[in-house]
C-alpha cells in the first residue's frame, strides 16, 4: 500500500470488504498496511467514484460519504486519515513502512506479529500481493510482498487472514485456485474464499474459531457490492454461482 493510492477505487471496494466482514462486531481487526513510499507515478488518481452522485455510492453510503468527507478540498491522500475516521470501527493499525533489507525486514515481521496479538481479522495490503520467486527478501522491492512465512505464522497464531492480491497475466480463476490452495497449506485453514474485482483479487483464509462470523459477512459482502466483487470457485469450498466481472467506475 502507498499513501498515494488512499480512495482510489480498490481502496473504496476494499475499505467496503472489510466493513461487510466485521459488521458483526464480533471480531477484531488489525489492517497491516504494508506501506511503501510513493512513488510519484499516476496510481491511484483513480477517484471518479468519489463524486456525490457516484452510481458507486450506493454499495455503502456512509462510506462513500465518509471518504469523500475526508479527501474534500484537495487534501493530501495517506491511510492516517481513515486511521483517525470511524469508517472501519474499532479497527487497529500496523502503519510501519516495510524495507527491503531482510535484517530490517525481520525486525518489521517481528512488530507485526506482537500488534496482531489481540487481532482476530488480519488484512495484509501489500503493493502487489504474495512473494513471488524473483523477489526474495533483501531484493529490491521484495517490500512490495507479503511473504509466505509471514502468511504461515499468522495463521498459527489463530488469525483469519484476508490478503490483497494483484492479478498477473494468467487465467484469473486458475491463479486464485492455485493460491487458494497454498494458502490452505500454509495457514492450516480448511476454509479460503476468493474475492475478485476488476483489478484485484482478495484472498480470505478462515481460522476455524471464525467460521460463523466470516462465513455468514462474506456473503452480505457479495450482496452488498454486486457488480463490484464477485465470487471466484476455489477447490474444497461449496460451489456458488460467481457474480459476473466487476466493472471499473
Amino acid at each position: 500500500m502507498k499513501n498515494q493510492y488512499f480512495g482510489d477505487v480498490n481502496d473504496y471496494r476494499k475499505y467496503g470488504l472489510l466493513r461487510a466482514l466485521v459488521a458483526s462486531g464480533d471480531l477484531r481487526l488489525l489492517v497491516a498496511w504494508m506501506l511503501t513510499p510513493d512513488d510519484g507515478s499516476s496510481d491511484g488518481r483513480h477517484r471518479s467514484h468519489l463524486a456525490a452522485n457516484s452510481p458507486m455510492a450506493r454499495h455503502d453510503p456512509e462510506l462513500h460519504a465518509g471518504l469523500l468527507e475526508l479527501l474534500r478540498d484537495g487534501v493530501r491522500p495517506e491511510v492516517a486519515l481513515i486511521e483517525r475516521s470511524t469508517l472501519l470501527p474499532a479497527a487497529t493499525y500496523f502503519s510501519d513502512i516495510v524495507p527491503d533489507e531482510k535484517a530490517a525486514r525481520e525486525a518489521w515481521r517481528c512488530r507485526l506479529f506482537s500488534a496482531a496479538d489481540r487481532a482476530d481479522l488480519v488484512f495484509l495490503d501489500p503493493d502487489n500481493g504474495i512473494e513471488i520467486a524473483s523477489k526474495p527478501v533483501g531484493r529490491k522491492g521484495s517490500s512490495k510482498y507479503v511473504t509466505w512465512a509471514e502468511i504461515g505464522e499468522l495463521g498459527r497464531r489463530g488469525k483469519s487472514l484476508l490478503i490483497y492480491q494483484h492479478f498477473p497475466r494468467k487465467p484469473r480463476d486458475v491463479f486464485a485456485c492455485d493460491l487458494a490452495a497454498r494458502l490452505r497449506t500454509w495457514t492450516g485453514s480448511s476454509s479460503v474464499k476468493a474475492f475478485g474485482t476488476a483489478q484485484v483479487l482478495f484472498l480470505l483464509a478462515v481460522h476455524a474459531n471464525h467460521e460463523h462470523h466470516l462465513g455468514r459477512f462474506s456473503t452480505r459482502a457479495i450482496e452488498m457490492w454486486q457488480d463490484q466483487i464477485h465470487t471466484i470457485r476455489t477447490a474444497r469450498e461449496p460451489s456458488q454461482e460467481a457474480l459476473p466481472s466487476a466493472t471499473d467506475d
